[in-house]
């Protein structure tokens, strides 16, 4: 496994990150398979959001650190707080909206906390743009947040190249990711300025839906007739694509399969020629490029 940087000031995380979005749809012991095998794969960074599992994924992961304690040392937390929507576990709240009022903010984070059986996140992002989003009060949110010591680092998803520098402006420190949407059947950051953004600022994307949420794996004999080649699965190929681009991309695959989770750790290994990354993106695309 590779470890990096995901900005320069920000924190270090496996180039593959376990994605937890469906683990509610497993038994607890299988969420508890999941996470020893990302460890053991060497996978130590985990993908969350406060409406996972319909806001009950950061709870099934935390029985697994209160059981086991000592694994929290060895990982990297990652959640999302911003969207709320109807929900029996949240009574008021009778239609879906995104907020990220200081308040909401800082109750999200601690409820994360306890949910996660943890004392702190490594990083917190805001999980869609909000068109009410005041950047004064993220930012405000964002000071009280970091120095309490309850979040290291910020970042935000899916956000557009203006809407990532604007909040930037209204902050001391940097916001370390943009987690988007990516992959070989969704090319669009590549040309509209989403991974240009984050090179200027020397930030790396984190790639959500990196497989194309599995469509990939279906009839991608042609997008990856070359993968006997490189003695690699297709999921790997479809990774290392991800993996070949300069802005440092960090795929979060979401499973419910450990041996999915070995697989990607092994895309690692395969390093793409470049006549043979432009061949895969014009079999996904259906054109060579202009």
């Amino acid at each position: 496994m590779e470890y990096r940087k995901i900005q320069a000031a920000g924190p270090e995380f496996s180039r593959i990150i376990a994605g937890a979005w469906r683990w509610h749809t497993v038994a607890g012991e299988t969420v508890d398979t999941l996470v020893r095998t990302s460890l053991d794969c060497g996978i130590t960074t985990f993908d969350h959001a406060d409406i996972y599992g319909d806001h009950g994924n950061e709870e099934i992961f935390g029985r697994v650190l209160r059981a086991a304690p000592s694994l929290r040392q060895g990982m990297q937390l990652v959640t999302k707080f911003g969207i709320r929507f109807p929900s029996d576990k949240r009574p008021n709240t009778w239609v879906k909206h995104y907020d990220t009022s200081v308040e909401h903010a800082t109750w999200s984070v601690e409820n994360s906390l306890r949910m996660l059986n943890t004392d702190h996140l490594d990083l917190l992002l805001i999980h869609r743009p909000d068109p009410l989003l005041d950047p004064e009060v993220v930012a405000k949110a964002f000071d009280q947040l970091r120095a309490s010591g309850k979040v290291l680092h910020f970042g935000v998803s899916n956000f557009t190249p203006h809407q990532f520098e604007m909040l930037q402006s209204y902050l001391s420190f940097p916001l370390v990711t943009n987690q988007v949407e990516i992959s070989l059947t969704y090319t669009k950051p590549l040309f509209d300025g989403t991974l240009d953004v984050l090179l200027k600022h020397r930030v790396s994307p984190m790639a959500w839906s990196p497989l194309g949420g599995g469509a990939l794996m279906e009839g991608g004999a042609d997008l990856f007739h070359k993968a006997a080649d490189y003695n690699a699965t297709y999921s790997q190929m479809a990774l290392a694509w991800l993996l070949s681009h300069p802005s440092g991309i960090f795929p979060v695959v979401g499973t419910t399969k450990p041996e999915r989770l070995q697989d990607a750790a092994g895309a690692l290994n395969v390093k793409l020629d470049r006549q043979d990354w432009f061949e895969m993106l014009k079999v996904a695309t259906g054109n060579d490029v202009p």
